[in-house]
């Protein structure tokens, strides 16, 4: 007995370590095997954020995000209550797309030369304009008043354009800086004399009695409001960026072809009837596809002058401090290839 006992007490070590061997060998293909399957796993794509506020040019990208037009591309639309904070989380790259005007974009070119302009959303044909307490009656009359204004936004260029056609400059008034959403309630509670804004708010306080002294329809084709990007998303995100186009495109063809149906899911969003927003579209000119693939291809001459107009005017009034060339980023590399879906999903 002792000397089995002996053998067998022999034979242990080795089989401890041959115990030990098949654990480690099977802990290694386990991991082994876990690592391969997590790398199969596709990691989900990053979303596209789109930030923009409430504008009647900017709702056909909620609609396409209504009628299904998106369908499963990670689109997600952000609403923000001023240009001013979709501006400052783009830069920030909270953002990888903006619904923008023009002059805004520029002031982000001029700091970020990669930005690109891949879409002409629609330009403002009286949709923008400054309006004033009932006893003010003329441009001319805003002298020395206090005029309410979204800083570092589209209101600064309107206002100088506007004061320029009565041989006014911006020293010459009391400036404001109110945010979009605060216009409303600071011409009500009259803390200011005068305000520079758009649509919903202006028709809200046109119907309060408020005079218009000035709108974008004297200053035709000087206001576009454009989809700005990086150059680099055309790389990482091109799918997504061509389906938030396809949608959009579709769903502005929805709008053409079912004006109410779409009238009536965009109104809510206004804080308008399905009428007014209808209404409202009528100071805007909407830029189709064809006429995307002309601005941006470079074609339409006549536009592209007003768009150097612009960039000027901003360079001689110091709203830019550097030369910009608009036209420079200008990129119809998505909407050549817009496919139009003719039905709701």
């Amino acid at each position: 007995m002792k000397i089995c006992s002996y053998k067998f007490k022999k034979f242990i070590p080795v089989i401890i370590t041959k115990i030990i061997n098949n654990f480690i060998i099977s802990l290694f293909l386990g991991t082994l095997l876990t690592s391969t399957l997590v790398g199969c796993i596709k990691k989900p794509p990053d979303p596209l954020l789109v930030g923009y506020i409430v504008w009647p040019g900017y709702e056909s990208l909620y609609l396409a995000r209504d009628l299904g037009y998106y369908k499963d591309t990670p689109i997600r639309l952000v609403d923000y209550p001023s240009n001013s904070e979709v501006i400052r989380a783009f830069r920030n790259r909270n953002l990888q797309a903006a619904a923008l005007t023009l002059y805004e974009a520029l002031l982000v070119a001029e700091t970020e030369p990669s930005v690109r302009v891949v879409l002409i959303l629609d330009s403002s044909n009286g949709a923008d304009a400054i309006l004033a307490k009932p006893e003010i009656n003329t441009l001319e009359a805003i002298k020395g008043k206090r005029v309410g204004v979204e800083s570092g936004a589209l209101g600064g260029f309107i206002l100088t354009r506007a004061l320029e056609k009565v041989n006014l400059k911006p020293k010459d008034v009391q400036i404001v800086s109110l945010g979009l959403s605060e216009h409303k309630q600071a011409f009500k509670r009259k803390k200011v004399d005068a305000v520079v804004t758009s649509e919903p708010t202006g028709s809200k306080l046109l119907a309060d009695g408020a005079n218009l002294l000035f709108d974008s329809s004297e200053i035709p084709g000087e206001i576009l409001d454009v989809l700005v990007v990086r150059e680099e998303l055309l790389r990482t995100q091109y799918n997504a960026t061509q389906a938030l186009l396809d949608g959009y495109f579709s769903a502005l063809n929805y709008l053409k072809e079912n004006p109410q149906d779409a009238a009536r899911r965009i109104a809510p969003r206004e804080g308008v009837t399905p009428q007014q927003f209808l209404k409202s579209l009528e100071g805007l000119v909407i830029h189709d596809l064809q006429e995307n693939k002309q601005i941006l291809g470079k074609t339409d001459t006549l536009s592209r002058e007003k768009v150097n107009k612009v960039a000027q005017f901003m360079l001689t009034n110091k709203l830019l401090n550097k030369q910009v060339e608009p036209t420079y980023f200008f990129d119809d590399s998505i909407v050549k290839k817009v496919n139009i879906q003719t039905e709701k999903l």
